[in-house]
């Protein structure tokens, strides 16, 4: 059930960061990879600015910090010159 969690929420997000950064068209397979590694990027960058609480099963800005992530990663692909 976390795969298919995963897959949604990565889907949106990727959906969302595409928004706001428009790197030519992307699939629902790359829209959604987009989104699950923003969704890291996005969690070790929270990490590092505040340890989630002990036992806690999430950050509490998960969500929108997989969206900065998965900004982050479509201006590094942006800027980089990789056809996606």
């Amino acid at each position: 059930m976390h795969l298919i969690w995963s897959v949604i929420v990565g889907f949106f997000v990727g959906l969302i960061a595409h928004f706001f950064v428009h790197v030519g068209h992307l699939g629902f397979i790359m829209t959604t990879v987009v989104g699950i590694v923003g969704s890291l990027i996005g969690g070790f960058i929270g990490g590092l600015i505040k340890k989630p609480a002990d036992g806690a099963l999430f950050h509490p800005a998960g969500f929108i910090m997989s969206i900065i992530g998965a900004i982050i990663l479509l201006i590094i692909i942006h800027v980089s010159g990789i056809q996606i």
